[in-house]
């Protein structure tokens, strides 16, 4: 019988089955992940940015992680030999009327404890050459890169030598408090955490936990440039619409040096829908189509003008000008090469017709359901790993 039975193989599952085990080593702690190997959605699918933790609102588990997160994921990079690339990153201005919004960003990341300058057109020339802003730009020191799935599986294999066992290609069906169903059969567990991403709201009802939640996934497309190594040297992003948790078209460094375009966000069918009708669920569609309409309607976000925006941007050519918006340089003959699709785990809310801003953990029947860890949860991982197995004692 394992004490705790982790419901997922991601970044998130793997750092509080790892955090369990450094914390009580007498633990026997497994982890069940469906695919044949660790991170092969959301967490092996991101852009591999360490964010700063300048973006959230200072009341919120995303400022309180996100800080000490990047600092945590950095040691176990040193420790593992996994390379961190410091790019640092640039927020730029494309026209006057973003300024108060991007004068808003550096106070709330001031707030939130966060290293942050404002440099003008000719700091941001020295920072990085290639990007453009209307007078002033947000310089971040400590955002950098790594490869998300070399941490994914160090870290799983961390899990194994403090005595964890990761178990690849190992579904879990069913669970309850006190019990799962993996392909083995029906087994007895002390306590299960749920950190299984885009199932994760599925998971939560069999223990009659978030019952007002619904995932709602927006597909993220990126596309890699064929430039020299470090010819960008920094991240690049926009000034984003504080509305709506995503960052808008944006261009970052990889940790090999590549420079890369996306990602979208686009409304997807289902959870696993990276490429047409691979992975479509009728059931999962039927979700999204009562979801979404909600979504479209709703008063917390301008929702039908993110739609608008995004649907376009299926086209290379329109988000590949979106990114030149940004550097002004890049060219769609530059950047032909397809990165992995991603999904995004977003929780949507339906007793307030809204997206959840923030992550979501919440304790159920000897049971633990992280809801929410869409960015920055990779940086966060390990913050959120310690804060989780810190709050409470498996049986």
């Amino acid at each position: 019988m394992a004490d705790v039975a982790v419901i997922g193989g991601g970044i998130v599952g793997l750092a509080i089955a790892d955090e369990l085990l450094r914390v009580h080593p007498d633990l026997a702690v497994e982890v069940h992940e469906k695919e044949s190997a660790v991170a092969q959605h959301a967490s092996g699918r991101n852009s591999g940015v360490l964010h700063a933790g300048f973006y959230y609102s200072p009341d919120s588990m995303k400022a309180r992680l996100t800080r000490v997160g990047n600092a945590l994921l950095r040691e176990f990079c040193a420790e593992r030999g996994i390379p961190v690339r410091d790019t640092g990153k640039v927020v730029v201005t494309r026209n006057a009327s973003e300024l108060p919004r991007l004068h808003d960003l550096h106070q709330r990341g001031l707030a939130n404890g966060v290293e942050l300058e404002l440099v003008d057109e000719r700091g941001l020339l020295e920072l990085e050459p290639l990007a453009r802003t209307t007078e002033t730009a947000l310089w971040s020191p400590t955002t950098g890169s790594a490869d998300p799935v070399a941490v994914a599986q160090q870290l799983a294999a961390r899990v194994a030598e403090r005595g964890g066992r990761v178990l690849v290609g190992s579904a879990v069906h069913a669970a309850g408090p006190g019990w799962i169903t993996d392909d083995g059969g029906y087994r007895r567990v002390g306590h299960v955490v749920n950190a299984a991403g885009l199932h994760a709201d599925t998971v939560a009802r069999w223990f009659g936990v978030g019952e007002e939640y619904r995932m709602l996934p927006f597909k993220g497309l990126y596309w890699y440039g064929d430039w020299p190594a470090g010819r960008l040297m920094r991240h690049v992003y926009p000034v984003p619409d504080p509305r709506n948790p995503f960052l808008g078209v944006h261009l970052t460094v990889a940790a090999d040096g590549r420079a890369k375009i996306g990602p979208t966000a686009i409304p997807a069918l289902s959870r696993e829908a990276y490429s047409g009708l691979d992975g479509l669920s009728v059931g999962q569609a039927w979700d999204v189509a009562r979801t979404l309409p909600r979504f479209l309607t709703s008063p917390h976000h301008d929702a039908r003008a993110l739609v608008a925006s995004e649907v376009p941007k299926y086209l290379h050519s329109r988000l590949v000008r979106e990114a030149a918006e940004l550097v002004p340089s890049v060219r769609p003959a530059d950047f032909r090469i397809k990165g992995r699709p991603g999904i995004r785990a977003q929780l949507f809310d339906t007793s307030r017709n809204r997206l959840e801003m923030d992550f979501v953990v919440r304790q159920g029947p000897r049971s633990t359901h992280v809801l929410n860890a869409v960015s920055p949860g990779w940086t966060t991982a390990f913050a959120m790993a310690r804060e989780i197995v810190q709050s409470w004692e498996p049986t």
